[in-house]
């Protein structure tokens, strides 16, 4: 399995080596309205673990290296295909990412079929090559209720020239069950243990000043505003309920898992961005309830949870387009917390290239780690960034 991963990934790198760039990726054939284009991100990650009280660890580690290919052969369709062979474990040298078709033809919007992002949280939508911090908040990480992606169908629209955008989404999604998260992640990469279900949601977004990217930071100096809402619901289908975990008074007693009947989720966010300044802030309200109604664990407390999430990031281009100073606040209560759980991060990024090399520093203190009182820690993240 490791020599044909190797194998492909040279024969995507000589075509790449043997090409002209552009904008998003290589377009290493394009004729007649047909095209074939290549690309990838490669993150390469320096983290340093600092508990209070505790010896600190540091490793450096290949925290992406995404692949993608992209290609038409027939007028208003296109295909993409992107997979992960960083952040792997065990047997799972590959995961896939997204990989799905698509038809622009409509005169405002496109259609997927196939494995995408649903559209919840527009944190968790702006493409991790487009972060101001080298993580992402809990607003937008999907290990804690964000629905990530779903294997199904998804249109994107849009009206009023782009200031009033919209997603709507429907497919399978499944659940690691683990009581100390509510991790979403697609049926694609499936694991025996995780629930099986279907989700539904969807966003709409209005731009007053103009269609506004999803990408933080402001390399235009362009005044540009969004207020978003989103939402999407989660039920279990039962098809893949057979882990059975002793109960005793509503604890559990082994092994942590806690299997997921239904959750919900409502967000509202904004973005603003002029003459340098960038601000986004998000609000997520997430509801979960587990198979065993009397569970209580982690997050959860008898049979069910709220997760109210709460981030705020800024940014300022000191050198404009060279260099920014970040900072972010954010906050994670859930009813099996007793306390709540803060994280604020101090960091700085140097763009050599915008987005598509640069290179980040992000400093970040956490108080009261999964609610427990006075358990803190410190994280310092490096970060290289290269996309082609």
């Amino acid at each position: 399995m490791i020599n044909r991963t190797v194998k492909w990934s040279m024969t995507v790198v000589s075509a790449i080596c043997f090409s002209a760039a552009n904008a998003g990726g290589i377009t290493v054939y394009e004729q007649d309205g047909q095209y074939l284009k290549l690309g990838g991100r490669i993150h390469i990650q320096y983290h340093q673990k600092s508990p209070d009280g505790k010896d600190s660890s540091d490793t450096i580690f290949l925290r992406r290296f995404r692949p993608y290919v992209e290609g038409s052969l027939h007028k208003n369709w296109k295909g993409k295909m992107q997979w992960e062979m960083g952040k792997t474990k065990g047997d799972d040298e590959l995961a896939v990412k997204s990989a799905y078709m698509q038809y622009y033809g409509f005169p405002a919007g496109k259609f997927y079929i196939g494995n995408f992002k649903s559209g919840f949280s527009r944190e968790n939508m702006t493409s991790s090559e487009k972060q101001q911090t080298v993580e992402r908040t809990f607003v937008g990480d999907h290990n804690y209720g964000v629905a990530e992606y779903l294997l199904g169908v998804r249109f994107d629209g849009y009206a009023a020239d782009k200031k009033i955008t919209y997603i709507l989404s429907a497919g399978g999604m499944n659940i690691d069950p683990d009581d100390k998260k509510l991790d979403f992640d697609t049926p694609v990469n499936n694991k025996k243990d995780w629930n099986e279900g279907w989700a539904f949601g969807g966003r709409v977004d209005y731009h007053p000043f103009g269609y506004l990217p999803l990408s933080q930071g402001d390399f235009k100096g362009e005044q540009k505003l969004t207020i978003g809402l989103g939402a999407f619901s989660w039920s279990n289908d039962d098809d893949n309920n057979s882990y059975v975990y002793p109960v005793v008074d509503g604890k559990d007693t082994g092994g942590g898992k806690a299997f997921i009947d239904t959750a919900t989720g409502v967000e509202i966010s904004a973005a603003y961005r002029n003459a340098g300044f960038s601000a986004d802030a998000q609000y997520n309200l997430i509801n979960a309830s587990t198979v065993e109604n009397t569970y209580t664990g982690g997050i959860f407390k008898g049979g069910d949870t709220t997760l109210t999430q709460m981030a705020l990031e800024g940014g300022y281009m000191v050198i404009p387009s060279r260099l920014e100073l970040v900072a972010t606040i954010e906050s994670m209560d859930a009813d099996g917390y007793a306390e709540v759980w803060t994280r604020n991060s101090f960091g700085v990024n140097w763009f050599m290239h915008k987005h598509d090399i640069k290179v980040q520093l992000t400093y970040r203190q956490g108080k009261n780690l999964n609610g427990k009182d006075g358990e803190d820690q410190d994280d310092l993240f490096l970060q290289t960034q290269y996309v082609f």
